[in-house]
Parts: structure tokens; C-alpha cells; sequence
């Protein structure tokens, strides 16, 4: 089983690096106008996000092909 990707409020980064809120769908790529971004290292404890519904991913350079 690999790691989580999605992680909620009051949950620790489980890895140093910057975080985004998600929407709804638990897509990456669903728009949400002004996503916070948060600047998180090993342990930190997630915020609330802007909205109940929406999570924190991390974000990850796009793959270049």
C-alpha cells in the first residue's frame, strides 16, 4: 500500500514541500479559483482548508514527455 495523497485538516506532511487545496471531485486538475498554497515541512500539522469539502495535495512538477 503506497502513500496517502490527500491529506485533511489536523493530519501531518508526511514530506517537506508545498501544498495545495483540491476540490470536491479529488481531482487535481479541478479548477478552484485562488487555491491556498502552503509551504509545509515533515510533521506539520495541515490547516483548515478554505472550504469542508476540499482537501491538501501536494504539488508535484509536471512530467515533461
Amino acid at each position: 500500500m503506497g502513500e496517502r495523497t490527500e491529506y485533511e485538516e489536523g493530519d501531518k506532511a508526511p514530506n517537506p514541500g508545498v501544498y495545495m487545496e483540491v476540490g470536491e471531485a479529488r481531482s487535481f486538475h479541478t479548477q478552484i479559483k485562488d487555491p491556498m498554497r502552503i509551504t509545509m515541512e515533515k510533521g506539520d500539522t495541515f490547516p483548515e482548508t478554505s472550504n469542508k469539502n476540499r482537501k491538501w495535495k501536494k504539488v508535484e512538477k509536471a512530467r515533461v514527455h
